[in-house]
């Protein structure tokens, strides 16, 4: 069990954003061979290449985030266009990842490490000239290409490169070097958006990527499956040939996902009777349905169901998804409200956000050994039921009283309650499955994380759009405001494509146009409540799943568990 603890340690200090790192980042590299038939001399350079190459794929998920305001004015884009900006880039990277990692078993992994940063930072460029919203979504779409490309072998090189007693110390740093950007990462991207523009933050990869790649090809050795001297993950040997990727599995769930996540899109604006909305949901869960088909009956399947027969894997996986789809959706809407409606730049929107990863930072040592002593059970359920509260906080009247008296604390809380929670939750995957099964039992549990941030961002974006034209709607009754006014200040299909103090111009006087801006800002903030409520429900949902599913043994050190 002590390779459970310095795993669970070493995520904590990872997780601080579901679009960084997720749940089994950390159980990932513990689950690859203990160092490769190749040696590699320049260790050191090798984790180095390594960290910044996933850490350019994290950051460049959460500094997003802040930029949204900034590229929906410029590119006059709408609510829908931004939350593809997003979802483009986390489709590709939920839906692949698994692949990705299997192609680096094949092909080599520093081989699919460095196409994947070329690939990733070719996008990135294309991100940074895009000059409107589909050409900047269809380079999002190639930039999740490169991560679930990169990301995954960049996981695989640690693992492969470092021996038993060296990987624990190689995790911290991997770990600890990622809590700082997680910390850092939305400051420094505000800063950047408030500097120069939107278009920085994607030019910015331009030169880490050069120097990921100097690194990469210098210290790193191509290792791939056949190299590896012990038992795979999967349970193969040396000499035995690498699976066939499971390209239908892939295809099957990016098109899936891609159907569910665009009528769930489109329904914030033409609701669910419109046609294309339910043909796109429909089309997508049978698509989905299909890929559960061919999982079953692959030889090779990318996602193998016995897995899930394991009733402490569903257990940690349901929670996984219901809490990061909060976390996810309540941090996305986060920097856009405080932007758009309470005035923040971009670069206070991200340092706004430092509470949870400092909470997490502070806070992971002394919960570290709680999984051993109280058993997973018990901290899945009360550390989703602590971020439950975190989110019910953003919905207090006192919210918008100040950054130090409502933001501050409900941050801390949301914090507070991912730090409780991440450990177990890896431990917890770690367990429930035999050890021949880790690596695939990480991948699923890793990819979970990554489509619940997919699917929150569409979800939750129809509660806040929703939310936010009721609320509208109801100040501007009140405000008696004639219908020229009220059709300038609705979120339309054109979406907020100005600060609400220069949308209320079509008000006759100053004091109608205060009023006006005062409304849109009172309905974002509404918004904001609604998505925090709904993000409560599904922590506490998680919580109540945690004491149905998970076994109460489950994760102590005593008693270790495999199937």
């Amino acid at each position: 069990m002590a390779d459970q603890h310095i795993a669970a340690r070493a995520h904590r200090h990872s997780s601080a954003h579901p679009a960084q790192a997720s749940p089994c980042d950390a159980l990932v590299i513990r689950a690859q061979p203990a160092g490769s038939g190749r040696p590699c001399r320049r260790k050191k350079l090798a984790l180095a290449a390594t960290i910044l190459g996933s850490s350019m794929a994290f950051i460049d998920g959460s500094v997003v985030n802040v930029a949204l305001p900034s590229i929906q004015t410029e590119l006059h884009a709408s609510v829908a266009a931004i939350q593809w900006v997003v979802n483009a880039y986390l489709l590709f990277l939920g839906a692949l990842v698994l692949v990705g990692g299997s192609l680096g078993d094949k092909l080599g992994r520093r081989t699919v490490f460095v196409a994947g940063i070329g690939l990733f930072t070719l996008a990135s460029i294309g991100c940074g000239l895009a000059p409107g919203a589909g050409s900047l979504i269809a380079a999002r779409a190639v930039q999740g290409i490169g991560a679930a490309l990169l990301v995954p072998s960049s996981l695989a090189i640690i693992g492969a490169v470092f021996d038993d007693a060296e990987r624990g110390r190689a995790i911290g740093t991997w770990a600890g070097v990622g809590s700082i950007t997680s910390a850092l990462g939305p400051v420094a991207g505000g800063w950047l958006v408030d500097a120069f523009s939107w278009r920085a933050i994607f030019f910015l990869n331009v030169p880490i990527a050069c120097a990921t790649v100097a690194l990469a090809l210098v210290a790193v050795p191509d290792s791939r499956q056949e190299d590896d001297g012990e038992t795979r993950a999967h349970g193969r040997r040396i000499g035995e040939a690498p699976p066939r990727l499971d390209w239908p599995g892939a295809v099957t769930a990016t098109a899936g996902l891609a159907g569910l996540t665009y009528g769930l899109t489109l329904a914030s604006t033409r609701g669910f009777g419109d046609g294309w909305v339910l043909a796109s949901i429909l089309g997508g869960v049978l698509v989905l349905t299909g890929f559960v088909a061919l999982e079953a009956n692959s030889r090779n399947p990318m996602v193998p169901l016995d897995v899930f027969r394991s009733r402490d894997f569903v257990g940690a996986n349901l929670v996984t998804l219901l809490l990061y789809f909060g976390l996810s959706g309540a941090l996305f809407f986060l920097p856009f409200t405080l932007i758009r409606a309470e005035g923040y730049s971009a670069t206070q929107a991200g340092a706004a956000l430092l509470p949870v990863p400092v909470t997490i930072g502070l806070l992971s040592r002394f919960t570290g050994g709680l999984t051993g002593r109280y058993g997973a059970r018990v901290l899945l359920s009360v550390g989703p039921m602590i971020a439950a509260l975190g989110f019910a906080m953003f919905a207090l009247p006192w919210m918008r009283d100040g950054y130090w008296r409502g933001l501050f604390p409900a941050l801390a809380v949301l914090g507070l309650g991912m730090t409780i929670t991440v450990a177990p939750l890896t431990t917890t995957v770690m367990t429930s499955v035999s050890a021949a099964r880790t690596g695939v039992a990480s991948g699923i549990n890793n990819a979970v994380a990554r489509v619940a941030s997919l699917l929150a961002i569409a979800v939750l974006g129809i509660v806040f759009v929703w939310s936010h034209d009721a609320a509208l709607g109801t100040r501007l009754d009140d405000l008696h405001a004639p219908r020229d006014v009220r059709e300038a200040a609705r979120l339309t299909q054109i979406g907020m494509a100005a600060p609400p103090t220069a949308r209320a111009t079509a008000a006759p006087n100053a004091a109608m146009r205060a009023e006006v801006a005062r409304a849109q800002a009172d309905a974002l903030a509404a918004a904001l409540q609604a998505v925090a409520l709904v993000s409560a429900v599904c922590a506490l949902a998680g919580a109540a799943l945690a004491v149905w599913t998970i076994r109460k043994t489950s994760g102590k050190a005593a008693a270790p568990h495999t199937r």
